[in-house]
């Protein structure tokens, strides 16, 4: 009787001990996680028990079973825990994802409310997983999710058909703002790339101290800016006015 107890614990042991594997097959198991020192050192002494079985060995067997199996568990709690820990950093990153799209979109300005919870609650996931508590870091980074869920791509043209991007912009001075027809052109709302700089000169050559020398810009004066991609433009920049960048 004692013999057959211990190789049917030796059994229980190799079976159980991929239970957390079944249980996951939707999902592919790092080796680093599965291959953990806890699963080695359960399947060493499993070996272990088998081979003293077989010499007639029964009391290690039954020892070298009985440590397989509590290594066995201590592998399980491993996978859980990494697996728990990946789930939340996944929830994390997603929740990331969504709020740097938000902020491309100027949701900031559109649906401050919304933003603001979303805000608070990635902060509170970052919280979360800094102190371990994962359940609670996965729920926060949730919430990101469900107060940003409806804004969309659409968010963007909707704001520029609202808020009208300026058609004139009056030139600062070099020493405070670094104006010039590259930095210019290089701003979100003109066109979000300085290397369309010359559309700013052809435009604007015949009000230039020198229609020779697109770097020479004097303060004060009115460019005008063309629109680049059939968006609306109208009326004079307003440095108090949050424009949503050109697409």
């Amino acid at each position: 009787m004692k013999r057959g107890l211990i190789f049917i614990s030796v059994i229980i042991l190799l079976l159980g001990s991929q239970t957390i594997f079944a249980a996951t097959s939707d999902s592919e198991i790092p080796g680093g996680i599965r291959n953990n020192r806890y699963f080695l050192e359960s399947v060493r002494l499993a070996n272990l028990a088998e081979k003293a079985f077989e010499e007639g060995d029964y009391d290690a067997s039954s020892r070298y079973s009985q440590e397989a199996v509590r290594y066995a568990e201590l592998s399980d709690e491993f996978v859980r825990l990494q697996l728990k820990i990946r789930e939340t950093d996944d929830a994390i990153a997603a929740a990331r994802r969504r709020m740097d799209f938000a902020a491309s979109v100027n949701a900031s300005t559109r649906y401050s409310e919304e933003y603001g919870r979303a805000q608070v609650a990635f902060a509170e996931a970052r919280a979360f997983r800094a102190s371990e508590r994962w359940d609670d870091a996965i729920t926060a980074a949730n919430r990101v999710m469900a107060a940003l869920a409806y804004i969309s791509a659409e968010s963007q043209t909707a704001q520029t058909a609202e808020v009208m991007l300026p058609s004139q912009y009056t030139v600062r001075y070099w020493s405070s703002d670094r104006d010039c027809l590259w930095n210019i052109a290089a701003k979100s709302w003109v066109y979000n790339d300085p290397w369309k700089w010359k559309i700013l000169y052809d435009a604007n050559k015949s009000k230039l101290p020198d229609a020779n020398n697109p770097d020479l810009i004097n303060p004060g004066m009115v460019l005008d800016i063309p629109a680049l991609k059939g968006e609306n433009r109208q009326g004079m920049w307003n440095s108090n006015t949050n424009y949503p960048s050109l697409p």
